[in-house]
This record gives structure tokens, sequence and C-alpha cells, in this order.
């Protein structure tokens, strides 16, 4: 199935946009990377049956609890993020056509857990880290399934 280059994306928009955010490491790159392979395949910019939206599929639901209960306690975050939708209160469907506002709005969902990253070239962990702090249990990805989509974000 045809979609992103993962290198390209990864260099071109997740790098980028996590620097802009002030929230970018090795590891937060190669998991956002990860993210949006093992949600999206970097083909699908809204969920074939679900209500999720992007290249990182988040919920409609996630994206305004973002806004609504954590980004009020962090206004340069906030701030950075309005820049990036080029609007005062994103609505979710920015997440289709901005990439980077996508990518920033999948890291913050993850700046939430208190657990820290996984190291950057830990393919695994990555996955794991994916399932319990983005997917959540109830959602159908696999970490060990997913463990190769997490290399190949890590080797882009």
């Amino acid at each position: 199935m045809p979609g992103l280059n993962i290198s390209q994306f990864k260099t071109l928009v997740v790098r980028p946009a996590l620097a802009q955010i002030g929230l970018s490491t090795d590891a937060a790159v190669n998991l956002l990377t990860g993210t949006a392979l093992a949600e999206s395949g970097l083909v699908w910019l809204a969920q074939i049956r679900g209500p999720a939206l992007g290249v990182f599929q988040m919920e409609p639901a996630t994206h305004d609890d973002c806004w609504r209960t954590f980004l009020p306690s962090q206004p340069i975050l906030a701030a950075w993020l309005r820049q990036m939708a080029g609007q005062d209160m994103p609505a979710a469907t920015v997440m289709v056509g901005n990439l980077a506002y996508a990518c920033a709005m999948a890291r913050v969902k993850y700046y939430r857990a208190a657990q820290l990253l996984p190291s950057a070239s830990d393919a695994s962990g990555l996955s794991a880290y994916h399932k319990q702090h983005y997917n959540t249990p109830l959602g159908s990805a696999d970490a060990g399934r997913n463990v190769a989509v997490f290399q190949q974000a890590i080797d882009a």
C-alpha cells in the first residue's frame, strides 16, 4: 500500500514538529514516528471504522481532553500549538491536514504520562510504551507485533 516515506516523515515532519514545541529527543522522535506507522501505516488520514483522525489516529475526544484538562496549565506549549495550527482553539479536524500539528498533539498525549520514555533504540520498549500510553489496553495495537514497526522508525 502506498504511503509517506518513513525517513522523510521522520526528518521533515516529526523532528521539526517536536523541536518547535520544545519536546524533541531522539526517543520521542522514534516513538512518534513509530506511532504513526503503528496507527495508520502513514497511509490513513481518518479511521475506517471509528472517529480517529490524522496519521497518528488520535480521537477527537482525546484531542479535546488535552486542550481542556492539560494545556491550560501549559501556556507556553499551548501557544506553540496554536501557532502551529494557525488557530486560537484548534479543532481535532486540523490533525487531518496538518501533519506537524497532529504530531505535536500526539506528543502532548505522551507527555502527560508520568513514565519516562524508553531508550531511543529500544523498539520493544517504544512499542510497549505506545500500547500503554497511547493506544491503551482497549485499543487494537499489539505491542509484540508492533516491535518491527518501531524498529523501522528507529532505522529510518
